[in-house]
């Protein structure tokens, strides 16, 4: 059983290279914030109501965990198997939904609106996780994982290859990459000009990067990181272009947070109880750590921001 450590500094945070040690704090440590969901995943900070939201994709829900109270309630239930969730720039929640096989957008009023659910008329297979960058485009990936089986979605045939995409703000939606197998979490450099996307169906798995030419296409695809017998899914980036990523699965010493310098190193590791698949960066500051981790939610005060966009 899972018991936070009394100990400063907290044991769990652990330095990979010495570059690490300015990014921890010594006064933090692990917060376990929430147990109980089937497979966590997709959170996202809302800093003017001071909560987040989080995916609980078997379970069909978006929860909601408040800062002031520390208090869980379901935000939305059903949620469509709602799996990645985002801000866009005008601060409304972006959903990828595997059920529905669409990205939604929620209107301040609460109301949804359909961003995407097919591509030259076929229908998407199930939007996995999301990002929006400054122009308002939003990126997201499409594999097939809600589509495989009938726990995180609905079995289904797929209509389309699998893909990265880029949805304008005019409605014109364009495919970014289409070979990439199984293309899972994804996040931009702090400055844009590079994309991270995760090769889930690598083996090993891999974390690619991409060139952004003129804002909208992608070049120069290479492997950034190998995974090396973890298990990379949804991630981060801070302002300093480190990558957060949520890792595990397999070795339980691999699970929790491994985070890679902009050159591809690992320089530190967050140990947690069990697998992490996505987080963001919330708190006032954006210095706190959000993490969906299986079963559930978790936290941790680091020193540096999350960029903007994630």
């Amino acid at each position: 059983m899972w018991e936070p450590s009394t100990r400063y500094p907290d044991p769990s945070v652990v330095t990979m290279d010495p570059s690490f040690a300015k990014y921890r704090l010594p006064l933090a440590s692990v917060e376990r914030l929430f147990t109980g969901c089937r497979w966590s995943e997709g959170p996202v900070w809302f800093g003017d109501g001071r909560y987040v939201l989080w995916s609980d994709i078997p379970n069909n829900r978006i929860l909601k965990w408040e800062e002031e109270t520390g208090a869980v309630s379901a935000f939305r239930k059903p949620s469509n198997n709602a799996n990645g969730n985002t801000r866009d720039r005008q601060g409304r929640l972006v959903t990828c939904e595997h059920d529905a096989r669409r990205v939604t957008r929620t209107e301040y009023d609460g109301s949804i609106t359909v961003l995407a659910d097919s591509y030259q008329g076929k229908k998407l297979n199930s939007p996995n996780d999301i990002v929006v960058k400054s122009d308002g485009s939003i990126w997201f990936t499409d594999p097939v994982f809600g589509i495989s089986g009938f726990y995180e979605g609905h079995k289904a045939e797929s209509e389309v290859t699998p893909a990265v995409y880029r949805l304008d703000p005019d409605g014109t939606l364009e495919v970014m990459a289409d070979d990439i197998p199984g293309p899972n979490g994804l996040a931009f450099s702090p400055d844009e000009t590079i994309l991270y996307v995760v090769a889930s169906r690598a083996d090993p798995r891999e974390i690619l990067a991409y060139d952004v030419v003129d804002g909208r296409k992608l070049a120069n695809g290479r492997v950034f990181i190998n995974a090396r017998g973890g298990s990379p899914d949804g991630f981060r980036v801070d302002v300093d272009g480190n990558l957060w990523c949520g890792w595990g699965m397999g070795d339980p010493d691999l699970d929790g947070v491994r985070i890679f310098n902009p050159r591809g190193a690992p320089i530190g590791h967050i140990k947690l109880p069990e697998r992490c698949a996505n987080l963001c960066f919330g708190g006032v500051y954006r210095n706190r750590l959000f993490m969906a981790a299986s079963h559930g939610l978790y936290s941790l005060y680091v020193n540096t921001q999350g960029a903007l966009g994630g």
